[in-house]
C-alpha cells in the first residue's frame, strides 16, 4: 500500500500510516461518519487507487448521502495530496451511533 513517487529531485514515500491517516482524517470531515478502521483497505497500484472501508453514521442521517459525500473527500483527498487516480472508493455502512 505505500506509494512512491518519482520525481526529477528525488524519491518521496508515503506510509502506509500516512495513506490511512488520509482516508480517515477525509471520511471523517464528513458530518457523521465514523470510520472503523479495522476494516480500512487501500490498494494502490501505479498511479491508480482503490479504498474499502466501513462506517459507523450517526442515528438519523441519511445513509446515502453520507455514503457519497465520503467517497468525494476520500477520492478528493488522495486525489489532491497523493496525486493519485481514485478508481473506486467502496463504502460499507456497518453501525448507526
Amino acid at each position: 500500500m505505500t506509494l512512491t513517487v518519482v520525481t526529477d529531485d528525488g524519491t518521496v514515500t508515503v506510509t502506509d500510516a500516512a495513506l490511512m491517516q488520509i482516508v480517515v482524517q477525509a471520511a471523517e470531515r464528513v458530518e457523521g461518519a465514523h470510520v472503523r478502521r479495522r476494516q480500512t483497505e487501500i490498494a494502490i497500484e501505479g498511479s491508480r487507487a482503490r479504498v474499502q472501508l466501513e462506517l459507523a453514521v450517526a442515528y438519523g442521517r441519511v445513509l446515502p448521502e453520507v455514503a457519497r459525500a465520503v467517497q468525494e473527500q476520500v477520492a478528493s483527498a488522495l486525489g489532491t495530496m497523493c496525486g493519485v487516480t481514485v478508481q473506486s472508493v467502496d463504502v460499507n455502512v456497518e453501525e448507526l451511533n
